[in-house]
């Protein structure tokens, strides 16, 4: 969400800091908080001013009208104010349907003030500007301001001047006061913009002789901007709607959001329910929260909660563990029931592992499970989910698009029976086979609506604008022959993209260019039915502009931290008529720029936080649809005669499945994202689809939150409408809970009565809307519908045309088991192909979490098995004494002569490790070899000293300049202490020590040689070490 209410203290902290103002701001700073844990000396020390000034005392924990709620303690000494916290502090209270505890106080000074000196000031974010509201009467009894206030909207862009407050907001103030008050607002304005609030209310606003006091404040904050307001407002709490707990879990996810480009939420309603669950899409979320509260459900409902933006398998593991981890603490006498719907093969993994994980909880708490799938691959996902539930022993129902999306709720709830088998429709990896002997595309199909003869182009021009006035936008956004530049490295949508083109029978692909600016103008694979095209990459949108001039949409997959830049450099473009934003979390301040500027150049925006529109037959926007094996499914290859406009990306896509099965299929649709200010709204596209004669009915899927769906309503009052609307808006469920919960959506809260789903699906109603009883009756009501139309000549179905078919992905034919392809690279020392890097089998963090250390892991590298822990350390002994040999040696040489010489790094490293070699750190393996080849074949040492002689052959590791037997290497020494101490066996370095016997005594010795030839003990007890390399036929263990 965006939006996000803020504490009073921290409000107040804000505007302390930064306000500018020349109006006299008094009590700065002069607040204390209290809680059960308050050491009140210490409080007192901090804050000197309670011993000596009347106080007073409130909760902070987001309750309104306190005051009438008893809740304020007023003009109290500090006695006082600790005997009004004794009957209040932890205790709980009830504020409307909300029951709470009260944890959190506030203490001030208490401002002495005539009534007549109170007001109210609020400014609040509306989709056009900010609006201002002044009432010259504030205090407990202000009443409706919204009636009473004056009002004064700053428009996005514009500036608030004193002259205007003065005009339009002080007409009832006393002259005195006009310019303190006047100044204030200003002031108060621009810090409301800087810091990025979107609602700001103080009330009484106090103006005496001595200042300005702000007493009650209330505020949210767009919780998006933190990238940009970081600096100003450092780490902010957000606490929960008073009545409802803030929990570590619910942290614990809101820490993963955070860190993740997906979206992951959770909010814990009532944590010993009995119905829980887990839901793809923010959309779907509400919806399964809907049914369940309509089915009764609503007191058992355990908790909120939706991910999606495609989160990794381990993102979606840690979310799954935490609602498994909060289902299993306690029993219920029922039994528990966890529903859930994944919609991404790579979501429900990491459900699998965590079931599989919890598999023993789950089972002795009596869990039964209820999973409905839909999206790419669906059946191998059920069929996975099915044999989990056979494996693990826990009851899993599994049921595919074929079952209403909400169908589970009512399973689960004992509504309606739970069918054995369901049937599944087989269609994922056989459509896509071409069962026809040719690779040839076929001729175009159908490309206009069922009940619409084809025509040659059904694109209504935009109006040329007069100067200053809007630019008007054209109503067919997406044509056959529409061409695309996808800004960002997006090459799995490109390619989803391109093959809806080919088997929509479009001459061309939809997308002609890319932009990415973090590389320069390259070229880009891709497929094209069979055969592999080049997509031009370009590092700047100037370039690829001037090159594409045919290009009139663009598809934005930037991140929400350069989302506005970029858009805002598009649209200098006027090519560009429509541009859709993928990327979720821009603030809305943000937006609202980026739509004034898109209204007054005509262009339509789709989103933000969308995943864009669909125009069967025509053109889709990146993943819209999903996979291919959805497309064809929905059989979005080719128009029908239904219209949608959703927020919900995700419930696009369920409306594609409902719509393909209850009526001839879906001419366009759209999802204009969950934001609280989409760059285009329900209206805009009713009214395009109004004026498409294609379009012979229309279907919206509102929800909670705004008020668009009244446009609507106008609309049909007023005849500008006319076609069969179909309407349902989800988030009925809120209006059951006692406190406030924000769904998935940023746009998805109500601030008032009128703004619930009940209201607006009351007024649509009443409007002449179709309007059903609940989301599980969305396809009935359309089917109705339909069938009216096609009763009455409006649509005449046309006969269905086989799609052409396209080339299964080597990638996908492989997750279906279809094809195997041997591997070019095995390994099976280290593998991270998956979550985790796995060295032997072991995962990463088992080797950190058992304190394997440096040896451990070198010997599952070396030897692929756990070592001892003698073995390891070992390793680690070798390593420490042999880490560096000084600046003579011959590497060390050379490696510096090289960097003298200039060269970089690399190449000096590299210069002194080819100097490697048998009379230079090479010895090391020479001797390990030499010894254990000697070991091996039986050779006695003086036999092995002997043949060496014979041969003319160097013992490797014999003779030092400086270590002798007379000057010995305490490395040596260390090292073989260790070996004979910790090692089960030391029979190669009791070969080695005879060697040496033998090597040094004065019969083996050749005068002229003399002592500098004598063995050095360094080389000949390492080459026993060395074995660990060149990995030595006899067994580690023994040696």
């Amino acid at each position: 969400m965006s939006a996000k209410a803020i504490s009073e203290q921290t409000g107040k902290e804000f505007l302390y800091k930064y306000i500018c103002t020349s109006a006299a701001v008094q009590n700065r700073f002069r607040y204390a908080n209290v809680t059960a844990e308050t050491d009140w000396d210490r409080l007192t020390q901090e804050h000197p001013w309670l011993l000596t000034e009347p106080l007073v005392v409130k909760p902070d924990q987001l309750i309104k009208r306190r005051g009438k709620l008893n809740l304020v303690g007023i003009n109290l000494d500090l006695q006082g104010v600790q005997d009004w916290l004794k009957t209040r502090l932890m205790k709980e209270t009830t504020v409307g349907k909300a029951k709470g505890v009260l944890k959190n106080f506030l203490i001030e000074p208490f401002v002495p003030h005539a009534q007549e000196e109170e007001f109210y000031v609020c400014i609040y974010a509306t989709r056009e500007g900010d609006h201002v509201l002044f009432h010259h009467e504030g205090g407990v009894e202000v009443g409706d301001v919204d009636a009473k206030a004056q009002r004064l909207m700053v428009a996005v862009d514009d500036k608030l001047s004193e002259s205007q407050v003065t005009e339009q907001l002080l007409t009832h103030v006393p002259d005195d006061k006009k310019e303190i008050l006047a100044s204030f607002i200003v002031g108060l304005f621009n810090l409301y913009e800087d810091l990025y609030f979107t609602y700001l209310e103080i009330n009484p606003l106090v103006v005496t002789a001595g200042g300005v006091y702000i007493l009650d404040m209330a505020a949210k904050i767009d919780a998006t901007a933190d990238y940009i307001c970081k600096p100003k407002w450092g780490d902010v709490e957000f606490p929960p709607p008073f009545g409802r707990e803030a929990y570590p879990e619910e942290a614990y996810i809101a820490d993963l959001d955070a860190k993740s480009g997906a979206s992951l939420k959770l909010t814990l309603l009532n944590p010993r329910g009995r119905i829980w669950t887990m839901v793809a899409g923010g959309g779907a979320s509400v919806v399964y929260s809907d049914t369940i509260c309509d089915l009764g459900g609503v007191d058992e409902l355990a908790n909120y909660g939706e991910y999606s933006g495609a989160p990794s398998e381990q993102q979606t593991y840690d979310y799954a563990k935490t609602i498994l981890s909060l289902m299993t603490r306690e029993k219920h006498p029922l039994g528990r029931l966890l529903m859930f719907s994944p919609n991404l093969s790579v979501s429900l993994q990491g459900i699998v592992r965590a079931i599989k994980d919890y598999q023993s909880p789950l089972k002795e708490h009596e869990v039964t499970i209820f999973v409905r799938r839909g999206g790419p691959n669906y059946q191998e996902g059920l069929r996975v989910m099915g044999e989990v539930g056979k494996t693990t022993g826990i009851p899993i129902h599994v049921f595919g698009t074929e079952t209403h999306m909400t169908a589970i709720v009512g399973m689960a709830l004992g509504h309606r029976p739970i069918p054995n088998q369901p049937p599944m429709a087989v269609h994922t990896a056989n459509f896509l086979l071409n069962a026809s002997n040719s690779a040839m595309t076929p001729a175009a199909t159908r490309t206009a609506s069922f009940s619409e003869p084809r025509t040659s182009n059904d694109v209504t021009p935009a109006k040329k604008s007069k100067a200053g006035v809007p630019a008007a936008k054209p109503t067919t956004l997406f044509r056959k022959d529409t061409k695309a530049i996808v800004w960002g490295m997006q090459t799995r949508a490109v390619q989803g993209m391109m093959d809806f083109d080919y088997v929509c029978s479009r001459d061309e692909p939809s997308v002609a260019a890319m932009v990415y600016p973090f590389t320069g103008d390259h070229k880009q694979k891709f497929y094209w039915g069979h055969k592999e095209i080049l997509l031009p990459v370009y590092k700047n949108m100037a370039d690829a502009m001037k090159k594409h001039p045919e290009v009139d949409v663009l598809i934005s997959f930037a991140s929400l931290r350069s989302a506005f830049d970029s858009t805002l450099e598009v649209m200098q473009y006027p090519q560009i008529h429509t541009i859709a934003i993928i990327a979720e979390g821009i603030p809305e301040a943000l937006t609202r720029k980026m739509i004034k500027m898109a209204d007054e150049k005509g262009v339509t925006i789709i989103g933000p936080a969308t995943v864009g529109g669909i125009k069967p037959g025509c053109f889709k926007i990146g993943n819209t649809g999903g996979m291919l094996d959805n497309i064809l499914a929905s059989k979005l290859y080719r128009p029908g005669s239904v219209a949608y406009v959703s927020r919900s990306g995700g419930m696009s896509n369920e409306l594609n499945n409902i719509i393909s099965r209850t009526t001839d299929g879906v001419y366009e649709g759209v999802a204009i994202g969950g934001d609280r200010y989409p760059g285009s709204t329900f209206m805009d596209h009713v009214l395009r689809y109004q004026d498409t004669p294609g379009i012979k009915m229309m279907v919206v899927l509102g929800e909670i939150g705004g008020t668009e769906e009244y446009r609507i309503c106008q609309g049909i009052r007023e005849g500008r409408i006319t076609k069969p609307v179909v309407c349902w808006c989800i988030g009925t469920c809120a209006t059951m809970f006692a406190s406030e919960v924000q769904f998935g959506h940023a746009g998805a809260c109500a601030n008032q009565a009128s703004e619930t789903a009940v209201a607006k699906n009351q007024a649509l109603r009443d409007a002449g809307v179709y309007v059903p009883k609940s989301f599980d009756e969305l396809g009935d009501v359309i089917k109705t519908v339909y069938d009216e139309l096609v009763a009455n000549g409006t649509i005449v179905p046309a006969q269905e045309v086989p799609p052409p078919t396209v080339p299964m992905d080597y990638s996908w034919a492989r997750e279906l088991g279809l094809i195997r392809k041997p591997a070019s690279f095995m390994t099976s020392i280290c593998d991270e192909r998956g979550q985790e890097l796995i060295y032997a089998g072991m995962p990463i963090t088992e080797v950190f979490k058992e304190e394997m250390g440096l040896g451990g892991v070198l010997g599952l590298l070396w030897f692929q098995r756990r070592l001892p822990r003698y073995a390891c350390q070992f390793i680690e002994m070798c390593l420490m004494v042999t880490a560096d040999h000084g600046p003579a040696v011959s590497g060390a040489h050379n490696t510096i002569v090289c960097a003298r010489a200039g060269k970089d790094l690399i190449s000096s490293l590299t210069s002194g490790l080819l100097t490697i070699g048998d009379r230079f750190g090479g010895a090391l393996d020479a001797a390990a070899k030499q010894f254990s080849k000697a070991f091996d074949s039986g050779m006695l040492p003086m036999e092995f000293v002997n043949k060496m002689k014979k041969d003319g052959k160097l013992i490797m590791g014999i003779g030092h300049r400086v270590k002798s037997i007379n000057n010995p290497d305490m490395r040596v020494q260390i090292l073989k202490d260790f070996v004979k101490q910790h090692f089960p066996s030391t029979q190669l370095l009791d070969y080695a020590l005879d060697v040496e016997k033998i090597t040094t005594s004065k019969v083996q010795i050749e005068q002229p040689v003399g002592e500098s030839f004598l063995l050095h003990r360094h080389r000949s007890v390492c080459a026993a070490a060395s074995l660990l390399q060149v990995g030595s036929s006899a067994d580690w263990n023994m040696r």
